[in-house]
């Protein structure tokens, strides 16, 4: 069928079953908007190209679909990094088609032109530089396996602007074969066994559970293992959802900011068993000391994670889909003699749970964020899809609110960006139209893309925005007040004007706020019942930690504990 580039693009993305495209026009790209417009297809207009990508990786994480953005050469494409790299860290499956120059005044440092191929090589899984019309469907077949198969991630498919208009006989591939590329699916039965014998011997074992099984959708799977076990389970920040927090088994976070359980049971455990987790800096603490005690296996798809931080005895090589299944077989056979052994050991970590859990104190007339954590859980029954930034706010939505679901918690957890939260939510609810999404942000973080309220208002996208405006950069001013002897440099808000209520109705949004406890319950509820997008600005004290905190470096047993910090 004989079409143009911009026109094979567009028939290329039905191929893929993608419903929407989030972007922003620009010259480069011109031919391929106007595709578009006569095409009737789907496409979110963001107000800045870095509200594009954040929105098309939350309609990603939330649905489980590949996120696409379109942006124009030069500062279009370039203001899009930020966003690849954020995806790229939390393994999120994007296509980027970014217009290029036209093959001529490629390399010349010709108007709007940047190598964007080059800028996003290390933040990519894969990306191309189309300059002939015939090879645009094979870049974005390939485009679209590379980003969803295996370990997901971004993908760039950079199309110079004479691409877009020539004109060809259009076929799209039905198959890939990538030289190298060949994902790994089913991995050694064998190593399935060894952990399984293992899982035999040990005493005091310990699941350890990360975003992998939230990607891969085998949480199911994974509540068969760990009830047929009745081993303990704790969980990264990317990990939750995947238990429910009411779980008899589920002992929380594990980290920097995780629960003593979680951080204790990780501590002394004798075998731990990581499934879907990349064994980071926040979560392990000082490398060496980490679970220490234990024989630690690693399930992953990705062979690169295997022992790049921490040296795994056992290695599983394989996607969830294919190993917890495996290893639920096995166990299901010993069930009973596997939950009998492990009991003394749950009982002994619940009573650390019981003894030390997550809390706070309430002052008299102050609104605390973790009471409007708790306040947000209980009205939603843990059931809304949850949207954060990157800071305080993000630490206290993990220790507090009561996640039931998978692909319920999207934050930004690799590269901690600020000013995701916003986009991400409108990309969220444009891809989950009937579930309540609700953004926590603190004031820092809402004014890096506050632009996109804008956009949630224009296409009434009801997301719920709740702002904890304590006038500082919190969790910066946190480490300046605990490490640098209360310094605060630049974290200061309080010379800030913006009215966030007024902000929002001025984009069109309908603007709340609550300043005294006994007003939390009623204006969330009013917020919640509006049926299009909400501000509701939330004053919170300005000096108050997220506790407990493990300090950079330190072992995971040595906890900062506490309340609030006056």
């Amino acid at each position: 069928m004989i079409m143009t580039g911009a026109e094979a693009i567009i028939e290329s993305l039905k191929n893929e079953n993608v419903d929407v495209v989030f972007g922003y026009p620009g010259g480069a790209v011109l031919t391929l908007y106007d595709a578009l417009y006569q095409a009737d297809f789907r496409h979110i207009l963001t107000k800045h190209e870095q509200g594009s990508v954040h929105a098309a990786d939350g309609y990603a994480r939330a649905t489980g679909k590949v996120g696409v953005v379109i942006a124009t050469s030069g500062p279009g494409a370039t203001n899009l990094i930020t966003g690849i790299a954020t995806a790229y860290m939390d393994s999120i499956p994007l296509v980027a088609i970014t217009g290029q120059v036209s093959v001529p005044l490629i390399g010349r440092d010709s108007f709007q032109e940047a190598d964007i191929r080059g800028i996003t090589t290390p933040i990519t899984k894969h990306n191309y530089l189309v300059k002939k019309v015939e090879d645009l469907p094979g870049a974005l077949k390939e485009a679209f396996h590379i980003a969803r198969t295996g370990r997901p991630g971004p993908v760039v498919v950079d199309i110079a602007k004479d691409v877009f208009a020539a004109s060809f006989d259009y076929q799209y591939p039905n198959v890939v074969k990538l030289r190298g590329y060949r994902p790994v699916c089913e991995g050694d039965s064998e190593m399935i066994d060894k952990v399984f014998a293992e899982m035999k011997l040990a005493r005091k074992p310990l699941i350890f559970v990360g975003g992998g099984v939230n990607l891969s959708d085998s949480s199911e799977e994974l509540k068969a293992l760990i009830e047929q076990s009745g081993f303990p389970v704790i969980s990264t920040l990317m990990g939750l959802g995947c238990v429910p927090n009411e779980h008899p088994q589920f002992l929380g976070m594990v980290g920097m900011h995780g629960t003593y359980a979680a951080n204790m049971a990780t501590t002394e455990c004798d075998l731990l068993i990581g499934i879907g987790v990349r064994f980071d800096d926040r979560v392990t603490g000082l490398l060496s000391e980490f679970a220490a005690k234990a024989k630690i296996v690693h399930f992953d798809i990705d062979p690169a994670e295997i022992n790049k931080n921490v040296l795994a005895h056992l290695r599983v090589v394989g996607d969830m889909r294919w190993s917890i299944p495996a290893l639920s077989q096995r166990v299901k056979n010993v069930s009973a003699e596997l939950t009998e052994q492990a009991r003394p050991w749950l009982e002994k970590v619940r009573n650390w749970h019981q003894e030390k859990p997550l809390t706070y104190e309430q002052g008299p007339d102050v609104v605390m964020p973790q009471a409007v954590v708790e306040k947000v859980s209980q009205l939603t029954q843990g059931d809304a899809v949850i949207v954060t930034d990157v800071g305080q706010h993000q630490m206290w939505v993990a220790q507090f609110y009561g996640f039931k679901n998978p692909r319920s918690l999207l934050t930004s957890g690799g590269l901690g960006t600020m000013g995701y939260g916003l986009p991400a939510a409108l990309g969220a609810q444009c891809g989950l139209p009937d579930r309540p999404v609700i953004l926590f942000v603190g004031d820092g973080g809402i004014m890096m893309n506050c632009q996109e309220l804008a956009a949630v208002a224009e296409y009434n996208f009801p997301v719920k925005v709740l702002i904890f405006n304590n006038q500082c950069l919190g969790m910066v001013a946190q480490w300046q007040r605990m490490f640098y002897g209360g310094r605060y440099s630049h974290t200061s808000l309080k010379g800030s004007t913006t009215d966030f209520v007024k902000l929002a109705e001025a984009m069109g949004v309908a603007g709340l706020r609550v300043t005294k406890p006994e007003e939390l319950e009623k204006v969330l509820e009013q917020a919640l019942a509006i049926p299009g997008p909400v501000v509701v600005d939330i004053r919170i004290p300005e000096v108050l930690d997220v506790l407990p905190m493990v300090p950079a470096g330190a072992c995971l047993d040595q906890m900062m504990m506490g309340g609030v910090e006056e």
